[in-house]
């Protein structure tokens, strides 16, 4: 977490945009990959993407795939507590982005970056910019108190748990998936509207 500490602050001010750690990268589906997705399972189409679970990401864009939406830009974030671009970053580019008609959010337990980014949603429907989302919060199961897969997964001080997240993302107007195996089909549902 140190080093991740140094390369962030390294980079500040700097062009170059620090995408992690522990990620699968992002792919603009039929014209740029940097990282470690599978481009054999995106198709170019209207969903953005962004996600704290490399697995998740790969689910969400073979779901997106599968629904004949396809996508624009999926990023994954990395869930450590140190990240160099956070949810409301990617959202800010993918509320800005003409080709983005809907966004998928995953995030998980641990940390307040999906609480952060749903109060950024909020104000920036405020403000007129707005898109069809479904969200989904992974570790749900995970016993308070336990380290549970990334180091950014610790629930502290009644923060951070998967209700006080999902009830953020909905009360920002993310419609929250049931499970991960549903991403795909609830966002075909809220475009259909």
């Amino acid at each position: 977490m140190l080093d991740m500490v140094k390369v962030k602050r390294a980079l500040c001010g700097s062009k170059s945009r620090l995408i992690g750690p522990n990620c699968p990268g992002v792919m603009t589906a039929g014209q740029c990959k940097i990282g470690i997705m599978p481009g054999n399972i995106f198709r170019p189409g209207k969903v953005g993407i962004v996600s704290r679970s490399g697995t998740l990401t790969y689910e969400a864009v073979f779901q997106t795939t599968q629904e004949g939406l396809g996508q624009t830009t999926a990023i994954g974030i990395g869930g450590d507590p140190v990240k160099g671009t956070e949810f409301i970053d990617v959202l800010a580019m993918l509320l800005a982005d003409r080709e983005t008609e809907a966004i998928v959010m995953i995030g998980e337990i641990g940390g307040a970056a999906e609480e952060d980014a749903a109060q950024f949603l909020m104000d920036e429907a405020k403000r007129g910019r707005r898109k069809p989302m479904v969200g989904f919060i992974a570790g749900r199961t995970a016993p308070p108190g336990r380290r549970m897969g990334h180091a950014g997964a610790i629930i502290a001080g009644g923060k951070g748990d998967a209700e006080s997240k999902t009830a953020a993302m909905e009360a920002a107007g993310i419609r929250v998936s049931p499970s991960p195996a549903r991403l795909g089909r609830t966002l075909v549902e809220v475009l259909k509207g």
